[in-house]
């Protein structure tokens, strides 16, 4: 299941920003998984932090293995020192332990997180142990496909920024700028953001200066 868009969202794209009108007739069509299950994508994300996407893919793997469903009748049964023997570390599992404690006994309503403005879902995701703005941003756009998420907190997105519209650098000032530019589409742009930033377009560098 990836993240729907189409015609509609491209065509008001292209519109307002002929630059990035430009990567997407290059690029076409981008593919990104989500998981609609909010508690899964909520556990996925904690465990995907600061670690590579292959070693979250395995871990998630062993988790999906040893625990089938993922929700907080089965992370409670784990407890965390199973958690941990599936290679997540001892804060993460406490985290993901602590969450599913607050879901099960309802003193977090993951549900009322679905009717919520983006605002006020970050804020809520966010009161979260391991769970930052960058991270509720990310469940918005790969969970709930809320349309307009571009997070100025992820790095390749603005890497892809610069290298879209050749700015060295992408302050919060400008970033705002094309953020209102791309709403209330921002998700797709991401999504080609990303793109970009992948060498979706081998061509385009990134302007920003080189570290010494």
């Amino acid at each position: 299941m990836f993240f729907q868009y189409g015609e509609k969202e491209i065509t008001y794209l292209k519109k307002k920003d002929k630059r990035l009108g430009e990567v997407i007739d290059r690029v076409g069509s981008v593919e990104r998984e989500v998981d609609p299950d909010l508690f899964a994508s909520v556990v996925h994300h904690i465990v995907g932090q600061q670690i590579s996407t292959k070693a979250q893919a395995t871990i998630w793997r062993r988790i999906r293995e040893e625990l089938g469903a993922v929700n907080a009748e089965t992370i409670l049964e784990a407890g965390v020192n199973r958690l941990q023997s599936l290679g997540i570390s001892f804060r993460k599992a406490e985290y993901i332990t602590d969450f599913a404690e607050k879901v099960a006994s309802g003193v977090f309503d993951l549900e009322g997180i679905w009717e919520m403005s983006d605002e006020d879902a970050i804020r809520e995701l966010s009161s979260l142990k391991g769970v930052g703005v960058w991270t509720a941003e990310m469940i918005l756009l790969f969970c709930m496909e809320r349309p307009n998420v571009l997070s100025y907190g992820d790095l390749a997105i603005l890497r892809g920024m610069r290298m879209v519209y050749r700015h060295r650098k992408i302050d919060r000032p400008l970033f705002e700028k094309y953020r209102k530019r791309l709403s209330p589409y921002g998700s797709v742009a991401s999504l080609y953001f990303w793109a970009v930033a992948g060498g979706a377009i081998p061509e385009w560098t990134d302007p920003a200066p080189k570290r010494r």
